[in-house]
Formats: structure tokens, sequence, C-alpha cells
């Protein structure tokens, strides 16, 4: 039997099971009352992991969830393509397809090869967990101009060899590393 966990105790960026349902939660709000017996409150914005909504729902302090039967195991990006997105558990060795709500954007920091984390509930792949930062190479940007400093225009646009678009500082030249923040899809320094 797994643990319960109290909707008080309830933290950002805990998993808990609500309804035979795996949840992630984004954030928690606490309201406590003023009026002696009255209830606390806490309001939970939470995502469905099965279908990615991110919703809003309160519930009493004392209410209690089960723990998800969560793994999260590291795999390796093989390749995309009509039927979704391939990967290879490396603990196990089994290849596991993951269609496009599973993945999100998630394919545009991905390369071949890439180690990432993935995410099993009840043994099924249902999600992929991402670095904060990816290391892409450049696979076209303009060259910077003298002098486009003056202007204020530090950054010009960058294409990566994922097919994503970033803006990067002038000084990055084509065939470069550089790092990528997965959460702003924002330029985050030379790799």
């Amino acid at each position: 039997m797994a643990a319960l966990i109290e909707a008080i105790s309830i933290k950002r960026k805990m998993y808990f099971e609500l309804e035979g349902t795996p949840y992630h939660c984004l954030d928690v709000e606490i309201s406590t009352p003023t009026a002696r017996g009255g209830q606390t409150l806490v309001r939970l914005k939470m995502r469905n992991l099965l279908t990615r909504a991110v919703f809003d729902k309160t519930f009493k302090a004392g209410d209690k969830f089960a723990e998800p039967d969560l793994a999260v195991v590291p795999a390796s990006f093989l390749y995309a393509d009509g039927q979704g997105a391939h990967f290879m558990d490396q603990e196990s060795y089994e290849t596991h397809t993951l269609n496009a709500e599973m993945t999100g954007d998630a394919l545009d920091f991905l390369v071949d090869g890439q180690i990432i984390q993935l995410q099993k509930y009840n043994g099924n792949p249902i999600g992929l967990q991402l670095p904060t930062h990816v290391e892409l190479t450049v696979t076209y940007t303009e060259p910077g101009a003298r002098g486009d400093t003056a202007s204020g225009n530090v950054t010009k646009p960058a294409k990566l060899e994922t097919g994503i678009e970033i803006r990067v500082p002038l000084f990055i030249k084509e065939g470069e590393k550089v790092k990528v923040a997965t959460e702003t899809r924002e330029f985050a320094g030379r790799a």
C-alpha cells in the first residue's frame, strides 16, 4: 500500500495521485480562515500527467492522496517519425514510442542519442523530463556587423540543428555550440 499524502503537506513540484490519475503540483496556495471553526483550504495548480491539462482545484487540508507509481528512467532519443518519437530505455533496452501529445515541444531540444529522463506510470511511458539546459549547434546565423551594438541591437536570430530559432549575441558564429534553456527557449551561454 502506497503512503498517503495530506493536501496540506503537498509542495510545488511534488507528484500525487487523485482518482487513479497521476498529477504534478505546479503551485500551492494555502488559505487559513480567520473565523473560529473555519477549515484550512489548499488550492493546487496541478497538471494531469496523462492528458497534460493544467487546472486549479481546492481541497480541505486533511484530504489525502496516494503516492503515484511513477518512475523516472534514463532513455536515449533515437528518432522521430509519423508514429511519434522513439526512445531507448537505458536500463531495460526496450524501445518506447511517445506520441506528439506526450512529447509536446520537447523535440525542439532533442538530437539523436541524447540522454533524457523518461517518466513511466505503472510501467508505461507517459512523458519526458528535459534537462534545464541543452547544448545545440548553430546551423545558420548572419554575421554580426561592426557597429550594431550602437543601435541597441545586441542579439540576432540563429537557427539551431533541431530547427528551432532563438536570439543569440552578435559574437556567436555558425558551427558553435550554444546552451539553450528548455523552459524559456532562450540563449543561456556558450557550450
